[in-house]
């Protein structure tokens, strides 16, 4: 029996998903080309504006109301006409609302870079032009395009994961973006995928287990252990209280761990693995050695294994898979996969590719058995 719900709303939006890639590249067709070629070559200017006002908390100061650049300003301990041309640069952008002369108020974009907001995004703009991840691409990425190398490894000295265990801060920034993913994906994996036909959900690299709780809010009977790092879950139970209901964060528990070297063992066919967005930021043999602890964890008890990843297209791919997919040989040693490629994982790991279900969102869930079970 299929594991896919709401079919008919995942096939619309996939219809509309190709319709926004035609509108992105609609101003390739109708700007003359050396003019969109120089728009592309300063994009950046886009990206740390939106940051120093992300850094600043501009969002939030203005909360639901509206207010002149110098009430701004003063908030921010900012100088005021550079606050009005950052603003005013934004506001042309979208992002933010001029109402009046020098006078802004959030809007639909910029509301979800508020601290209050339920979806903000603003630890993953933070993370994303942080010093850590931002030199990578300005100063090594054609080295490594040249190498092959890791440009944030060439930049740093370290590989992503060893320099967030040696830099707090930073780990911090990196798990609240992580975070903030289910903003970007919605709550589609937990309507279109029938976890109702499980009892346990083991989330592995689950950070805090935001998708955890998501899934104990919509299933009454479900539980939860999250497996993720041990500077991740030693804090993370702490986070959710007060937060969460007592009765729901009592069906929520957490693990550390390492999933190069073991998982936790599922106990029947009511378990149910959980992977979003790991296996993208590991090489081929990593990925082969995690999901070989999957399948020597689960053995036996007829437990499935749910990764949640993007499937990048074979040929003419989307920018949206294209672009993570540069991310990751910036940051990692990983890639976004198209299907064959997945396969092939699965392939050398003793895995059998059972369903792959549909979400309202970039990401879709591909359902994984032992082969021979």
């Amino acid at each position: 029996m299929s594991l896919q719900k709401n079919s008919g709303s995942v096939r619309r939006f996939a219809k509309l998903m190709k319709f926004a890639a035609w509108l992105q590249n609609l101003p390739n067709k109708i700007t003359p080309p050396p003019f969109r070629l120089i728009q592309i070559g300063s994009a950046f200017w886009q990206s740390r504006a939106l940051h120093v006002a992300a850094r600043l908390d501009i969002a939030s100061v203005l909360g639901d109301g509206r207010l002149p650049v110098e009430a701004i300003a003063e908030r921010v301990f900012a100088q005021p006409d550079a606050v009005y041309r950052l603003l005013r640069m934004l506001a042309a952008m979208d992002v933010f609302e001029e109402v009046s002369p020098r006078v802004f108020k959030n809007n639909r974009l910029s509301a979800q870079l508020r601290e209050d907001h339920p979806k903000n995004v603003r630890a993953m703009i933070l993370m994303h032009n942080s010093v850590e991840m931002s030199l990578p691409w300005y100063q090594q990425l054609e080295q490594g395009v040249r190498s092959g190398d890791i440009p944030f490894q060439m930049s740093h000295g370290l590989e992503l994961y060893a320099y967030m265990d040696d830099h707090a801060e930073f780990d911090a920034l990196f798990a609240d973006a992580m975070d903030s993913v289910e903003a970007l994906t919605g709550d589609s994996f937990v309507t279109d995928f029938d976890w109702g036909r499980f009892d346990r959900v083991i989330d592995v690299g689950g950070s805090k287990g935001s998708k955890s709780i998501s899934l104990l809010k919509r299933h009454s009977h479900l539980t939860a252990l999250v497996f993720d790092r041990k500077q991740v879950v030693q804090t993370a139970a702490s986070y959710w209280v007060g937060k969460e209901s007592p009765a729901l964060l009592s069906r929520l528990s957490y693990q550390a761990g390492d999933l190069l070297d073991s998982v936790p063992v599922a106990e029947n066919d009511k378990d149910i693995y959980l992977l979003s967005a790991v296996l993208h930021g590991m090489d081929d043999e990593n990925c082969v050695k995690a999901l070989r602890n999957l399948v020597a964890a689960s053995a036996g008890s007829g437990a499935r294994i749910a990764l949640m990843e993007l499937i990048v297209p074979e040929l003419k791919a989307d920018f949206s898979s294209a672009a993570f997919d540069m991310q990751m040989f910036m940051a990692t040693r990983g890639r976004e996969r198209t299907l064959p490629e997945w396969q092939n994982l699965f392939d050398r790991s003793g895995l059998m590719l059972e369903e792959r279900v549909g979400l309202q969102s970039l990401a879709k869930i591909l359902v994984l058995r032992p082969k021979g079970r």
